[in-house]
C-alpha cells in the first residue's frame, strides 16, 4: 500500500526565534560580567584573601562550624522524632506539651535564644541536685555549650514539623494492618511507618542541616570561634574587613556545595523505591 504524497512536504520550515531566551541570558551575562568587573577593579587585596585563606584561626573556625552543625542538628533530629511522635499521641498531655515546644521555640528569635541561654547565670547562678552535685552555671555555659542549646533546640521545634508531616503521609492502613498482627506502636513506627516516611522526611531535613551551618554565624555574638567570628578577630586586627569576609563566604560556600551533594544522594537512596516502582507502572 503506497501512502499518498504529503502536500506540505515542499513547505519550508521555519524555525520558532526564543527572543525572550536570548535577551534574558545577555542580561544574566552582563550582570555577572559587571559584578565580576566590579569586584576585580575594586579596592580588595586578593592576596590578603589567598593568604588568609588556609591560616590557622580561619581553619578552626571551619572545625568548630562543622562540628556545631553536625551536633546541633543531631539534637534537633532526636528532639524532633520524640515531640512529633509527642504530637500525634491520643494523650492530650503529650500532644499540647508537644505543641507548646514548638510554638514556643519557633516564636522567639534563634539570636535571643543564644543570647538568653549564654546569660543564663543571670537567672540562675547555680545548678544542682542536691546531695547530687552543685556547679556555676556562668562555669556551665561556656559558647559551646550554650550555642549547642540554642541551636539544638530550636531545630528541634522546626524538625518535629517535618517528622510529623512525614508520619502522616504514610497510609493509615500501614497502621492498621501492624496493630492487626498485635505489633506495639513504637515497634511500627520503627520498622514500618519511619522507614516509609523517611522519602518525605529526608529533603527537608537536608535544607533544615544546610540552613544550620549558616546559623552557626549568629554564635559570633557570644563569642563562639567559628568562621565568621575567626575572621573578625583577624580583620579587627589587620583592618582587611571585606578580605576576610570574603575568606569567610568561600568556606561557607564549600561547606554548603559538599552537605548539597550528600544531601542529594542520600534522597535518591530513599527514592530508589518510588522511581522503581513509578518505572513498573
Amino acid at each position: 500500500m503506497t501512502l499518498p504524497p504529503n502536500p506540505y512536504a515542499d513547505l519550508p520550515v521555519i524555525r520558532r526565534r526564543y527572543h525572550g531566551r536570548y535577551l534574558s541570558a545577555a542580561l544574566i551575562l552582563l550582570a555577572l560580567g559587571g559584578i565580576a568587573y566590579g569586584f576585580a577593579v575594586g579596592k580588595i587585596e586578593w592576596s590578603y584573601v589567598g593568604r588568609f585563606l588556609t591560616v590557622p584561626a580561619i581553619m578552626s573556625g571551619l572545625l568548630n562550624t562543622v562540628i556545631m552543625s553536625i551536633l546541633a542538628m543531631l539534637i534537633g533530629i532526636a528532639l524532633g522524632v520524640i515531640f512529633a511522635i509527642m504530637r500525634l499521641s491520643s494523650n492530650p498531655v503529650l500532644s499540647w506539651s508537644a505543641r507548646g515546644y514548638v510554638w514556643f521555640f519557633r516564636a522567639v528569635p534563634v539570636l535571643l535564644q543564644l543570647l538568653i541561654w549564654f546569660n543564663l547565670a543571670l537567672i540562675f547562678p547555680s545548678i544542682s541536685i542536691p546531695g547530687v552535685f552543685s556547679i556555676s552555671t556562668v562555669n556551665l555555659m561556656t559558647p559551646f555549650v550554650a550555642t549547642l542549646l540554642g541551636l539544638g533546640i530550636q531545630q528541634g521545634a522546626y524538625t518535629s514539623e517535618v517528622v510529623r508531616a512525614g508520619l502522616m503521609s504514610v497510609d493509615r492502613g500501614q497502621y492498621e494492618a501492624a496493630q492487626s498482627i498485635g505489633m506495639p506502636q513504637l515497634q511500627c513506627l520503627r520498622r514500618i511507618v519511619i522507614p516509609q516516611a523517611m522519602r518525605v522526611i529526608v529533603p527537608p531535613i537536608g535544607n533544615e542541616w544546610i540552613g544550620m551551618v549558616k546559623l552557626t554565624s549568629l554564635a559570633s555574638v557570644i563569642q563562639y570561634s567559628e568562621i565568621l567570628h575567626s575572621a573578625q578577630n583577624i580583620y579587627y586586627a589587620n583592618a582587611r574587613v571585606i578580605e576576610l569576609l570574603i575568606v569567610a563566604s568561600i568556606w561557607y560556600l564549600l561547606i554548603v556545595t559538599v552537605m548539597s551533594i550528600l544531601q542529594s544522594r542520600i534522597e535518591n537512596f530513599y527514592a530508589k523505591g518510588v522511581r522503581q516502582s513509578g518505572s513498573k507502572t
